[in-house]
């Protein structure tokens, strides 16, 4: 595999950064994840890093070097986070579950599979344009599949930020997938929360990252999406990939790129933020709670992660 990555999280203007992200790859397979802890409900934050924590383990120990399913590996791994978060509820008593939206993506083979809940998007972006994007699980898209409001309505309706499924609600969430989706040599896919999406329109996001620097393109998109966000800007957070390999035909890769060609089969390399160790994470739990949260993530995410 060969591509170009890069991930990047801010607290817009919120006090606390309630999203997390990652992403890993072996020689043959690249996980992708977003997750927006959902504000009102306890330990949001925790509920976000269980979700992108129990992905990436369960990857790192399923990568051999590739995913045997794409799409079963999805459908396990969001539920096995879902039930992390609720047993994670229920050892600590709390008196509402963390709850968080989720999207994730696997590439391998030059094809792409990704799956969603929630209002957390990936787009599939080509030569400067969006192909297509994951549909919000929220109330908002409910109303525009109605027709009862416009797009334009709802970016500013006042329960915009509604959603019917995440993960650690009580009922199981509702999980979304794509279709198998072959990638061209310069296709870019984003992950990102509906803290950029939601002041910046895709077409907007689809020029910049046409460029063939996105370690330029997404920090500019990011400051962009905040500025348009106002004193209230969200969590701002965005993984982009650009794809240097063809389904069809191999493509040439830039200096930047990644890859993974000699890599041993059985290592997998990754990019997750320890919880609470990212300064840009702003949190109010004092240091000792932060490190009591670490080993409760960690047993928690070891019984789900197998």
């Amino acid at each position: 595999m060969k591509f170009t990555i890069y991930q990047e999280s801010r607290p817009g203007r919120r006090p606390n950064n309630e999203d997390r992200l990652a992403h890993c790859y072996s020689r043959d397979a690249l996980l992708m994840v977003v997750a927006d802890g959902m504000g009102g409900h306890y330990y949001g934050e925790i509920a976000a890093q269980i979700a992108v924590q129990t992905l990436v383990e369960i990857f790192q120990r399923n990568a051999k070097p590739e995913i045997r399913d794409p799409f079963l590996f999805l459908q396990k791994a969001m539920l096995n986070a879902h039930h992390a978060i609720l047993d994670f509820t229920d050892s600590h008593d709390l008196n509402d579950s963390p709850r968080t939206t989720c999207v994730a993506c696997i590439v391998q083979d030059s094809i792409a599979y990704w799956a969603h809940s929630g209002d957390s998007r990936l787009y599939l972006m080509r030569d400067g344009r969006v192909l297509t994007h994951t549909r919000d699980h929220s109330r908002m898209q409910l109303l525009m599949d109605q027709g009862l409001i416009t797009e334009a309505q709802a970016a500013v309706h006042p329960e915009r930020n509604k959603v019917y499924s995440c993960f650690g609600g009580p009922n199981a969430p509702e999980i979304e997938f794509s279709r198998k989706t072959p990638l061209e040599t310069g296709d870019v896919l984003v992950l990102c929360t509906d803290g950029v999406w939601g002041p910046m329109p895709g077409d907007m996001m689809a020029i910049a990252l046409k460029s063939e620097n996105l370690m330029q393109a997404v920090p500019m998109l990011l400051g962009q999406a905040e500025i348009r966000g106002g004193p209230n800007a969200d969590n701002l957070s965005m993984v982009a990939v650009r794809w240097e390999d063809n389904y069809v035909e191999a493509g040439s890769s830039g200096t930047s790129a990644v890859s993974t060609q000699t890599m041993p089969r059985d290592t997998v390399t990754t990019r997750l933020d320890a919880f609470g160790r990212n300064p840009n994470y702003r949190t109010e739990l004092t240091d000792d709670e932060i490190e009591r949260a670490i080993d409760e993530i960690r047993s928690t995410i070891q019984k789900y992660s197998k």
